[in-house]
């Protein structure tokens, strides 16, 4: 852009020679600075940007959030006494059947008598005091023996029954399949606790050993979890990074309101996709990653949505902060849709000023104009939880069943070997699939191991 001068030409033309040549060096100057000033905001605004990303704005997890960032949490100051109100739903102690029972009689009234009538004595309150007994370990000696064969002289050896020749039986087994797998206990905090509490010394590889086998027992459950899942109407699918002996690694998770089934792979691709999900076609829901928009028939995350808009509203160029609030208040009507669905009339008015929205800003080149196209790019998919009932309009179940997978990377640093994905495969599929179905963990790691022992399968009907 050429600078206009404060005077007319025949003032520059007047003007010494040298003089012009300085003022046109000034003039040089101030391009260029001018120049790279618009280039330093623009960087400028970036980093504002990238630093300003937390877990409302974008896809970080609320873990990254700094502490001292968090925002304070606005109480309503209330008239009501803290705790349970009148009315709500009670939640009593649960009566559990007593191993024994003591009868308590009255020993004196008030006024003094001491003397009852045993026949006339009615019981009127029940209180159960439940201890921990102490732990005593069942441990059974097998005492092998030989001899010599008084026909061909050979020498003859017993042999230890197939049940307990591992040496640890499928409870004490299950617990360490419990504590490593659904708990995540690292090998020696196992160690640790059963010799604190078992009395029991136990070395981190014969742990090993223990984990192994489990994983092996719970293929039969794992195999079963995945067949369901693939034959779900509805999956909703996510991945998160996985690390093996350093190496990166997804760990990909297919959850419904059923099963969860995990999977990990060494390739966040469109081949790790297929190996997960194999030939099922139903309805995926799932964030914007690129691998997912082919999908014929999904339901986009509306939340991932929601926080770029967020992220928008916070920035300081009116425009882009005007359009951010605007395309955040839709979405979120969008998705208050999935409780109380709209008429035909108010269907009409927000499809069409929602529409209006987005093309308005579609063409533009600024982040606005970016996510309005990702918009118009994944209209398709906004609203497929309208047409089936039971679909969400967010991805929030994919997110919540690799919660757990997250947390045990960020403690263990990831396996250190493909027997170690399995494992991990294997027991987060269990756990995950017992919990959506109510049903608790450890009873049918006892299953499936004695299972294992007797070369049988466990009963997966329940799956």
């Amino acid at each position: 852009m050429a600078l206009k001068r404060p005077f007319s030409e025949l003032d520059w033309q007047l003007t010494p020679e040298p003089v012009r040549q300085y003022i046109m060096a000034l003039e040089r100057m101030l391009f260029d600075m001018e120049q790279r000033i618009v280039a330093h905001e623009k960087r400028l605004e970036k980093l504002e940007v990238r630093s300003s990303k937390n877990s409302h704005n974008s896809s970080k997890p609320p873990s990254s959030d700094p502490p001292f960032s968090r925002q304070k949490r606005k109480q309503k100051k209330s008239t009501r006494a803290k705790g349970g109100q009148k009315g709500h739903k009670p939640h009593q102690r649960q009566m559990l059947d007593p191993t024994e029972s003591h009868w308590l009689m009255p020993t004196r009234c008030a006024c003094g008598h001491a003397q009852f009538d045993p026949q006339k004595m009615q019981p009127f309150y029940a209180h159960q005091h439940i201890e921990l007994p102490e732990i005593e370990m069942q441990i059974s000696h097998y005492i092998l023996q030989q001899c010599d064969c008084p026909n061909c002289g050979r020498t003859v050896k017993a042999a230890l029954p197939s049940d307990v020749s591992t040496g640890y039986g499928p409870r004490f087994t299950a617990l360490i399949g419990e504590l490593s797998g659904i708990k995540a206990m690292s090998r020696n905090d196992v160690k640790q606790l059963c010799e604190s509490v078992l009395g029991i010394g136990i070395a981190t590889g014969t742990i090993q050993k223990l984990v192994d086998r489990t994983s092996n027992a719970l293929l039969p459950a794992y195999e079963r979890i995945g067949r369901v899942a693939r034959r779900f109407w509805c999956n909703y699918i996510d991945e998160t990074s996985w690390f093996k002996e350093n190496d990166l690694h997804w760990l990909w998770a297919m959850a419904n309101e059923r099963v969860a089934f995990y999977r990990i792979d060494p390739h966040r691709s469109k081949e790790a996709f297929e190996k997960l999900v194999r030939d099922w076609d139903g309805i995926l829901a799932s964030d914007g990653y690129g691998l997912y928009r082919k999908w014929v028939n999904r339901q986009t995350c509306l939340a991932h949505l929601i926080r770029k808009a967020d992220a928008l509203a916070e920035r300081k160029k009116t425009d882009l902060c005007r359009f951010g609030e605007i395309v955040a208040a839709w979405l979120r009507q969008l998705v208050s849709f999935a409780k109380e669905p709209p008429d035909p009339e108010m269907w009409s008015d927000f499809y069409t000023f929602f529409l209006f929205t987005v093309s308005v800003w579609e063409k533009d080149k600024t982040d606005a104009g970016k996510l309005a196209r990702q918009i118009v790019r994944e209209m398709d998919s906004l609203w497929t939880f309208l047409d089936h009932h039971g679909i969400e309009p967010t991805n929030n179940r994919a997110e919540r069943a690799l919660r757990f997978g997250v947390l045990w990377r960020k403690r263990s640093l990831g396996t250190q070997s493909e027997k170690g994905n399995r494992w991990v495969e294997r027991i987060l599929s269990l756990k995950e699939t017992c919990r959506l179905n109510a049903k608790p963990t450890f009873p049918f790691l006892v299953e499936c191991i004695t299972s294992y022992f007797r070369r049988s399968t466990p009963n997966l009907s329940w799956i």
